[in-house]
């Protein structure tokens, strides 16, 4: 992605079945499972720079004795200082581990918003552990409801009010069972042993997700070693998981687990809509219900298209259909001239979907030979000569034209010259086009902004002389706001929005901008449930390629020599590409609940008002 955007959390969770010294006599280390958390962390690191963390806790432990451990960091090296610290520290080895990577989409990036979070308790089952990966639309709605409960809640960050929440059931639950046997006049010490025998994580999870809207894995500890990780009834967010007789993993990424427990492909489950994992402090496995699984489940495209590491084998295949879906449109925009025009993309995620149309070309070329040498036997004999100058024509030639210069950093603040700086974090290689006559089509993961195309890519591409330069998205045009996880939440971020409004006003339709907002105002008041999506009105008077023509001219800078043409895939290429993550908000506006619509209505009016706050 040419654009950065923040997005995405990880999470990993390791419970070791055996004593601990069962590892160290097997597989000789210690350590054993604090290697596994570190492998686990590090190969999601794509999802999260911002800062680290890792809880453990530890069975058995004396009175007097830290059985829970955390530590965090913000650090340019956060997973490497999270674990060395762990090592560093005896009291880290212990049967459970929660990590989290974190990439901040609300907040600032200080390590009091690191998960993971604890709600401290002198007693054991009541203190509670929680880091995800996550953004919920209804956080008001969630403190109004603590608020009710009685409680007076100090910090309003949704992992902070989620954390509360499942503490309020936590502690009702361990109250409930306290009661129950403290009439039949049992003491405290069994009773304690009791609750922690029969507390229902399900039920505590029930009740405390009842009204939650967004997108979320969540993994969670109880102090005495209960844990769960619990998914959302969409399936917004990613997770997967594998369990034996030693130990239980789960993670946001499957490739995660493969490696870092080399585990095959098709032993590693991915979590259900709704489901949640529940390992109790005994060893017993579970796989819940807590919510129903909603009827048209949403998976999140974007981890398809961009997030996930592409070494899982279904999204790596997904990603060459992408390319492979934008053949007709390449084709059509350099007018079928395949021995003038050169391929590549701009690295390094991209790349994938690059082979996919790249494959797809060359399926294209072959065809043609085909068609040209049955058309030459018709005529008799086909000479060698003839042979070579078929297979000399139509010929797809591929570069590695873009590459970032990952060392280059811009600290000037003065706008015209950081602009200026800003072109040159790409550079290029020189001497393979040749000079107005070669066309160029860059592949790029999806296009959210187009700053950099404009100020950067488009100028430097440019220099290398070609006749035409073709931008080709593997995703659709980024029209509406994202609120479950992915750092999009704002109208005037996305290109495709800006260009629709710029032609509205060219066309003398700034009345439907009007009419959208008070649209919008009118349904402030209203339950989530009843609010609709009126900003996709804005969209209506206009196609697909209307807006893509505008988007071109605006991300075209002005003294541009070359031509220039932005194609998009299309939405039903997105879905024939990626069959089971139909989540696509973000491109269509069918948001998959209802704090969606309120979301993406909010982020109109502030657009409207000129007003830049987050819509959430």
């Amino acid at each position: 992605m040419s654009d950065s955007i923040k997005h995405e959390c990880g999470i990993a969770m390791l419970r070791l079945l055996k004593p601990l010294d069962y590892y160290e006599k097997k597989y000789g280390n210690k350590f054993w499972g604090l290697n596994k958390m570190y492998l686990l962390m590090e190969k999601q690191h794509n999802r999260g720079q911002d800062g680290a963390g890792l809880a453990s806790v530890k069975f058995n432990t004396e009175p007097g004795v830290p059985y829970i451990n955390i530590e965090k960091s913000n650090s340019k090296t956060p997973i490497q200082d999270v674990i060395s610290r762990a090592f560093a520290n005896e009291k880290f080895v212990s049967e459970l581990y929660l990590g989290h990577l974190r990439y901040g989409t609300f907040g600032k990036n200080e390590i009091e918003n690191l998960h993971p979070f604890l709600r401290e308790s002198n007693w054991k089952t009541r203190s509670v552990i929680l880091a995800g990966n996550f953004n919920l639309t209804n956080i008001d709605e969630m403190m109004d409801k603590l608020v009710e409960l009685g409680q007076h809640p100090v910090k309003t960050a949704d992992t902070a009010v989620i954390l509360e929440k499942i503490g309020h059931f936590v502690d009702k639950e361990v109250e409930t069972i306290f009661r129950k046997y403290k009439d039949q006049g049992m003491d405290n010490m069994t009773i304690t042993n009791k609750i922690a025998q029969e507390i229902n994580i399900a039920k505590i999870l029930q009740q405390s997700s009842k009204r939650w809207d967004g997108g979320y894995v969540m993994g969670g500890i109880l102090g005495h070693g209960d844990a769960f990780v619990l998914r959302d009834p969409n399936g917004i967010r990613p997770c997967f998981y594998y369990y034996n007789d030693e130990f239980v993993v789960a993670a946001s990424e499957r490739p995660t687990i493969l490696t870092a427990l080399n585990m095959k492909r098709d032993e590693v489950k991915e979590l259900g809509c709704g489901e949640a994992l529940i390992i109790k402090r005994d060893g017993t496995i579970s796989i819940e219900q807590i919510l129903p699984a909603a009827e048209k489940p949403a998976k999140c495209s974007f981890e398809r298209i961009y997030f996930s590491r592409g070494t899982d084998s279904s999204i790596y295949q997904e990603r060459k259909n992408l390319g492979r879906n934008l053949r007709e449109s390449v084709l059509k925009a350099i007018n079928y001239d395949l021995n003038n025009t050169i391929i590549s993309y701009i690295p390094n995620t991209a790349s994938v979907a690059f082979q996919g149309l790249a494959q797809s070309l060359n399926d294209y070329t072959n065809q043609l030979r085909v068609n040209k040498i049955v058309e030459k036997q018709k005529e008799g004999t086909i000479s060698k000569e003839e042979l070579e100058e078929i297979f000399s024509q139509d010929c797809v030639r591929r570069d590695y034209l873009v590459v970032k210069d990952v060392k280059m950093r811009t600290f000037i603040t003065n706008a015209n010259d950081r602009d200026d700086m800003v072109a040159h974090v790409y550079d290029v290689t020189y001497g393979q086009i040749r000079d107005h006559v070669d066309n160029l089509v860059v592949l790029d993961d999806s296009i959210v902004r187009g700053t950099t195309l404009k100020q950067s890519i488009l100028r430097i591409i440019d220099r290398l002389n070609p006749k035409k330069i073709v931008v080709a998205s593997s995703a659709p045009q980024i029209r509406y706001p994202d609120c479950y996880g992915i750092d999009m939440s704002r109208m005037n971020e996305f290109i495709a929005f800006n260009a629709t409004i710029a032609l509205l006003k060219e066309n003398n339709l700034t009345h439907i901008i009007d009419e959208v907002y008070q649209k919008c105002k009118a349904q402030i008041n209203l339950p989530s449930e009843e609010i609709v999506n009126h900003v996709r009105e804005i969209y209506k008077p206009f196609t697909n390629e209307q807006i893509t023509a505008k988007i071109t001219q605006l991300l075209t800078p002005e003294d541009c020599k070359a031509e220039v043409e932005i194609v998009f895939q299309t939405i039903e290429g997105l879905h024939k590409a990626c069959p089971n993550h139909t989540g696509d908000w973000y491109f269509t506006g069918n948001y998959p609940t209802p704090g969606g619509n309120k979301v993406v209505n909010q982020a109109f009016i502030n657009f409207y008002e000129g007003n830049s706050k987050r819509a959430y």
